[in-house]
Parts: C-alpha cells; structure tokens; sequence
C-alpha cells in the first residue's frame, strides 16, 4: 500500500466501507448531507476516472480548486491525488485543469487552464441552473464515470508530502482513531485541517459550513462529537 493519501484513504474505506466518513452541514440552507466510506470512494473514483478519461490528465499534472470546504470539494481533492495529479491551492498558475465554485468563475479566468468544472456546490447534488461558457457542469459529467478506480502507485509527489504533513496536524489538533471531530468550516478553511488530518487519524468529520452557534450543542450531541474545533 502506498503511504500517501490516496492510499490512507483506501485503506480507511477498506477497513470499514460503512463507517460515516464525512457529514456535511449547510445551516444557511438546512442541507445535511452524510457520505460513508464507500460513498466517498464512489464519488472520489468517479472523479479519478473523470480526471484521466475525460480530462486526459496524467500522473505529474496540475489541477486547481477553487472551492470553499465542503462535501464535493473532499471528492474533488482525492480524485486529484488519486489520478496522481498535484492540486494547486496558490495562484493564479498555469494548471491542467480547473475546478472551481460557481460563484467564483469569474475569479478563476485569472488561471490559465485546459478543462474547466463548475460546481454549484447545492444540496442533493443539484446540477447548475445555467452553466457558464466554456465550462462543463462537474456534478453532471462526473455521473457518467465508472464507480472504480486504482490509484496510482506513487511514493513521491505532493500526495505523500501532504500525508506527512497531515500526521502532523492530526497529532496538533489530537485527533485520535474513531473520533468523530466536528470543524466549523469558517475556522478551518484549510483541507489539511478538515479532510487530511482526520483521514489519517482513523477520525470522521462532521464539517460545518455557515454554522449557526445556536445549533452547536444540539449537533454535537446528535453527532456524537468527540472533538469539537469551532
């Protein structure tokens, strides 16, 4: 097994596909959306497949994500590293391709890039009500790929640096194997802190985007919260 995060989160989702790995709460909307394993690993091969079948991407190129945390952008960022691309969170930079939230297109014409996805990032999934020019609508192409999806066997690159460095802030933050960790997402912007450090800690993460303080109590309870960084 590789010791990287493509191979951290196969391993995870192997050792138990059940297990809710990602809870994604809206309070602004009331979306409460809740992946385990094997519905992540669904998303995240799909993305992959999407990656090198559509896109034509090859292990060593670029992507960007312009994307806030969230759900979708977990997916978006581990079928990056599975299909063996590195993701660029600094820029603007030439990239291969480009994802990035439908409220912030406009932002991204600033990255030069070959194939451009939207994101509208709704609940349920929803596709984009109207999907700008030269872009291609990631909820609806990422349907259309295959379920499965083998990493590519890479000891180097940005996927095992960031693995290090995500043993590192789990151990920061104490995460510890099992723990249910609950992030407001405002607080902890970073995919280091709310997707990587959990991942490799054994941890699931309950990400609050737009979080409503008066909820808080009530949620860590229902989610059975261990860890709250809010």
């Amino acid at each position: 097994m590789n010791d990287d995060i493509a191979g951290r989160f196969a391993a995870t989702v192997a050792a138990d596909p059940t297990r809710p790995l990602l809870t994604w709460y809206d309070d602004a909307t009331g979306d409460r959306t809740e992946l385990s394993g094997a519905t992540l690993a669904n998303w995240v091969a799909k993305t992959a497949n999407l990656l090198v079948d559509s896109a034509g991407l090859a292990p060593g190129d670029t992507a960007a994500a312009l994307l806030p945390p969230h759900w979708q952008t977990a997916a978006v960022l581990l079928g990056c590293w599975s299909a063996g691309a590195s993701v660029a969170f600094d820029g603007p930079a030439p990239v291969d391709v480009l994802f990035a939230a439908a409220d912030r297109v406009d932002e991204a014409a600033a990255w030069p890039s070959g194939d451009r996805f939207a994101l509208s990032l709704a609940p349920m999934a929803m596709p984009l009500r109207e999907v700008p020019a030269g872009w291609v609508d990631y909820v609806v192409e990422v349907r259309a790929h295959g379920d499965h999806f083998t990493p590519y066997p890479r000891r180097d690159g940005q996927g095992a640096d960031l693995a290090v460095r995500a043993v590192a802030r789990a151990a920061e933050l104490g995460l510890s194997a099992g723990d249910r960790v609950l992030f407001d997402a405002a607080r902890h912007p970073e995919p280091l802190d709310w997707l990587l450090a959990p991942l490799v800690a054994g941890a699931s993460t309950v990400l609050c985007g737009r979080l409503d303080p008066d909820r808080l109590p009530g949620r860590v309870a229902a989610e059975r919260v261990t860890v709250t960084l809010a």
